[in-house]
């Protein structure tokens, strides 16, 4: 049955492998309500990420049927030194006709933005695309910024819009480099939809998911009303990588810098979540990541994590009937790449909850932290839900404006300012009968935001 014998905070015991107990060697004993990884302050840490566990509440009630939540918080370490992961990053940039004047020039300025942030260590391709996809630089070391940024000034525009092979031969400058260490990242910018070569929504955002499996994360940016959000958010979404609507052209080399600067304070990667579950226990969702059941084993991605970030899943268990006693729900263990350590590390701890016949015990509030990120995990599918009303039209502008309006002073409540200034302008976008799209293009921007379950410190 999985039964343990109570914890004694003060003490580890011999492990047991039906025992519940702490994380991994070196950590501390596990808190019955939350658990935690962390430096000295001041000091730089000895690894890049903290792990935090808490439930929602730690003692149920025996004899019955409980739910419960757990908030994993994954912590980025603010203090790395002066080093950081080299890059291997690939620009595909759209040159279609509709590109043509001041979208162009912005982007070659912010092409050339990008150049100079990075150091001779960094490795970068350029890739582009209308009808004709070429290579404009295959993979290099930086060397020679001056070289680079005189062949993206000389970058014309084309004809029409051929995505699919501009993404796939992005992705291939990538794969040709085989540099351990690197972050891999593609950034792709467009104006528009596909309108030659394979324009299929499903195969596109295919071509992502293969990047993902690679350990390739494609950022998103979107310029214009003509492009399609959806499919450059599902192509974000499937890669684990960010999406951006730049809305005028002259913002362009500000939302290039933007993703420049936070590629560059990456601490973690390719981050994989594993919970062994206990055969009794049932795990119902999980908001802040990508879910994959193999039998009783959960296994989870979540994105990179920043300096000073923070990525916080939200799981919901089930559980039947039980008797009094202490219990493991799961073994959690949590795999990356570290910045510090340069070096695959794995965090690991149980989560355990005690289950009593005293109600007074178990009918507690729940941790203000756990239902604060419920809440926002909720609110998320609000908005999606919202969205989807305004596409389909079942929801008049007035009672979508009336439900932003609601969404946006509960992120604002839940301390999530980001999220909440894009909600304000899309809010902005309704009252004003914007029928450009901008309103949708910016609301899945928020929804993807709130899906990935990150946010600043």
């Amino acid at each position: 049955m999985d039964q343990t014998q109570r914890i004694d905070p003060n003490q580890i015991p011999n492990i047991d492998p039906n025992r519940t107990q702490a994380m991994g060697a070196g950590a501390p004993v596990l808190d019955p309500n939350r658990t935690q990884m962390a430096p000295g302050l001041g000091a730089i840490p000895s690894r890049a990420l903290e792990l935090q566990l808490t439930l929602g509440r730690p003692v149920a009630l025996a004899h019955s049927v409980a739910r419960e939540n757990l908030l994993v918080e994954v912590v980025g370490a603010q203090a790395m030194g002066t080093g950081r992961a080299p890059l291997n990053l690939c620009l595909v940039i759209d040159r279609s006709g509709s590109m043509e004047g001041p979208p162009l020039d912005y982007v070659k300025r912010a092409c050339n933005f990008v150049v100079d942030m990075l150091t001779d260590q960094d490795v970068l391709s350029i890739v582009t695309f209308e009808e004709v996809v070429e290579v404009l630089m295959p993979p290099r070391k930086v060397v020679n910024k001056a070289l680079v940024q005189e062949h993206i000034n000389r970058l014309q525009p084309g004809n029409t819009t051929n995505l699919y092979d501009g993404l796939s031969l992005g992705l291939q400058q990538l794969k040709n480099v085989n540099l351990p260490g690197y972050l891999e990242r593609l950034v792709l910018f467009t104006d528009g939809e596909p309108t030659v070569g394979i324009k299929d929504f499903s195969a596109i955002v295919n071509v992502a998911g293969q990047a993902k499996e690679h350990q390739i994360s494609v950022t998103a940016l979107g310029f214009g009303p003509d492009y399609n959000e959806e499919l450059l958010a599902g192509i974000a979404r499937r890669s684990g990588g960010k999406y951006y609507y730049v809305d005028r052209p002259e913002l362009i080399p500000t939302v290039f810098k933007q993703e420049m600067e936070r590629l560059l304070t990456v601490v973690a990667r390719n981050l994989k979540m594993e919970l062994q579950l206990s055969r009794w226990v049932q795990l119902r969702q999980v908001f802040g990541g990508e879910l994959q059941m193999r039998s009783r084993t959960a296994e989870i991605g979540l994105v990179d994590v920043e300096r000073g970030s923070r990525v916080t899943p939200l799981i919901e268990f089930e559980f039947p009937n039980h008797p009094p006693g202490t219990y493991r729900l799961a073994k959690l263990k949590l795999t990356y790449e570290d910045g510090i350590t340069n070096r695959t590390e794995t965090l690991t701890s149980d989560v355990v909850i005690e289950f009593t016949t005293d109600s007074a015990r178990a009918n507690v509030p729940q941790d203000p932290r756990v239902a604060s990120e419920t809440q926002v995990a909720l609110t998320s599918r609000s908005l999606e839900k919202t969205l989807m009303g305004m596409r389909t039209h079942q929801l008049s502008p007035t009672m979508a404006l009336q439900e932003l309006q609601r969404t946006q002073q509960i992120l604002i409540q839940q301390g999530r300012t980001v999220e909440a200034q894009e909600l304000g302008q899309a809010i902005r976008g309704l009252q004003q009968h914007d029928s450009s799209g901008a309103v949708e293009k910016t609301l899945i921007g928020t929804v993807l935001n709130l899906e990935q379950g990150k946010k600043q410190n």
